[in-house]
């Protein structure tokens, strides 16, 4: 295990970055924005408790609830025919019957949970606030966790104000023993022997200004691609082994979300204000995907996370019910707007051509498009 680290004192308010552009440090603000949500969710009361929860170090269990599959959940995967949902209040439910009904699972936390991995049909790990992972072997069932940080567990100056939280955003395995997860203030942690122990890499990557790492993904027969805060990017050939910083960026806001298209060499990546680009050389170059409304116009909303389906077909989704689908490897997209207009975090492609959303209503099955769907 690593040994605790120092933090920061909490500040508010702004400090220079690179470039002359300011970084704002509102732990509560820069939390929920890269989640993808919209701005009205930065300051629910859920955030507010559960950023609570992680100053005092407290470690309850998820309250059981008949609405846990209704309130907000922010990622799913697929556990071989299983599907497990993540989300606020330590939420984790899962669906035998391709998300028509749903069932919650005791979790020992109330920290909120922003993506889960599964391996197989039976390992898998989530990963939320308070650098908290969380492990099952039964493909969902039962959840016991494996690594939080280790600063939550020292004695605290109660005069030196309040700790600096750096949720992980996203998590990834390659095999049953070796996995990554990233998040906040450049936090990248591995583990090599399914998540007994973990490992702190600050030097890893060249991130001299701890930007957030929000999203990763794996490229098919190519390696992995990693985005995050201020446009960065970041690529590994060997699978996560080392690290390159892509320079030459075709955007400078943040990303939210990265997937591989099915092809080798390609990869998407987008964020703010309908962003999306597309690159056939694993980063070394860039188009721009022109995204327009049904109306006609330029998309606008912020665009937070997707899922690639075995068969190729992508799906990404947004603030304001924005979802994108496309069936020839990401070069172009249909732009549908839920009529409900609640921000999406999440989406993956069910077997019957249907849409699974993840969101402020928590798991809302779809039709192909992300439309109500129709009986």
């Amino acid at each position: 295990m690593r040994e605790p680290i120092q933090r920061h004192t909490l500040m508010s308010g702004t400090a220079c970055n690179v470039s002359g552009k300011s970084r704002n440090f509102s732990v509560s603000n820069q939390i929920l924005t890269a989640l993808s949500l919209s701005v009205a969710l930065a300051f629910t009361p859920v955030a507010f408790a559960q950023a609570q929860d992680s100053i005092a170090g407290e470690a309850l269990p998820a309250v059981m609830s008949d609405k846990a599959s209704h309130v907000l959940l922010l990622d799913v995967e697929k556990a071989g025919k299983r599907l497990v949902a993540v989300g606020s209040r330590g939420h984790i439910v899962y669906s035998d019957d391709n998300a028509d009904t749903w069932i919650q699972v005791p979790v020992p936390t109330r920290q909120m949970l922003t993506a889960v991995d599964f391996v197989d049909d039976l390992n898998g790990w989530a990963v939320g606030h308070d650098s908290l992972i969380l492990h099952t072997s039964d493909g969902g069932e039962s959840w016991e966790v494996q690594y939080r940080d280790p600063v939550l567990d020292e004695s605290r100056d109660e005069q030196a104000g309040g700790l600096l939280e750096r949720p992980l955003m996203d998590v990834w395995f390659r095999n049953a023993k070796t996995g990554f997860a990233v998040g906040a203030y450049g936090l990248f942690l591995r583990t090599d022997d399914g998540g007994q122990n973990w490992e702190e890499l600050p030097d890893l990557i060249n991130n001299e200004f701890g930007f957030h790492y929000n999203a990763m993904t794996s490229v098919a027969d190519t390696g992995l691609f990693l985005v995050g805060e201020m446009g960065t990017m970041y690529r590994s050939r060997d699978q996560g082994d080392s690290w390159e910083t892509i320079e030459d960026l075709p955007y400078d806001g943040s990303l939210f979300g990265t997937s591989g298209t099915g092809q080798p060499e390609e990869v998407l990546i987008w964020g703010l204000r309908g962003n999306m680009y597309r690159s056939d050389d694993f980063g070394d170059s860039w188009q721009q995907i022109n995204l327009n409304t049904p109306d006609g116009g330029e998309l606008q909303a912020t665009l937070s996370s997707g899922n690639l389906s075995a068969d190729g077909k992508l799906v990404v989704v947004g603030v304001g019910g924005v979802v994108l689908t496309s069936d020839d490897h990401g070069r172009s997209f249909n732009v549908a707007v839920r009529a409900d207009r609640v921000a999406l975090a999440s989406a993956t492609l069910l077997d019957d051509d249907s849409v699974l959303l993840m969101g402020q209503y928590g798991a809302v099955k779809a039709g192909p498009e992300g439309l109500k769907l129709t009986p």
